[in-house]
């Protein structure tokens, strides 16, 4: 036989397809429930909200993976000029310096991690060589102590 065995197919003379839930009609269905709303006589809107003249501190929190970011020069400004000239001005000013340290870093790791490997594989040769070696001479003592056993049988059948 050739290919994958597959359990033979025998047909089902019920079989109506998939099975689906029967729909059940509801007379006091009146759509999709959307909440309540409640009227608060306290409520005001506030168009500029988000407007502060004086913002004494601000809390970041950062989720970050990998360790190693830095995080520096914050601005918080709705100006997109202003954002881009301290943009340019500072991290503009740096980037290229702290891209090619973060390449030599990284290649330095990477250089770590390959003389961790090579030792760690020739460490590992090295304990398989004794094993292989304790194994064959341990089966040299059994093979000599089988020899010992067969000439004091020989011994008691005289």
């Amino acid at each position: 036989m050739d290919g994958v065995w597959e359990a033979p197919q025998i047909e089902n003379p019920d079989y109506k397809g998939e099975w689906k839930a029967k729909d059940i009609p509801n007379p006091a269905y009146k759509g999709k429930w959307i909440h309540p709303e409640i009227d608060n006589p306290a409520y005001t809107a506030e168009p500029n909200l988000y407007l502060f003249k004086d913002i004494g501190a601000i809390g970041i929190d950062v989720w970050q993976v990998k360790s190693g970011s830095i995080f520096d020069n914050i601005l918080i400004t709705d100006d997109l000029e202003e954002a881009s000239k301290h943009a340019e001005d500072t991290w503009g000013a740096t980037k290229d310096a702290e891209k090619k340290a973060k390449e030599s870093a990284d290649e330095a790791d990477r250089k770590k991690a390959e003389e961790e490997s090579k030792k760690n594989d020739a460490e590992k040769k090295d304990d398989d060589d004794e094993v292989d070696e304790a194994e064959a001479g341990g089966d040299h003592e059994e093979h000599e102590h089988e020899h010992e056993h067969d000439d004091h049988e020989g011994h008691d059948e005289l």
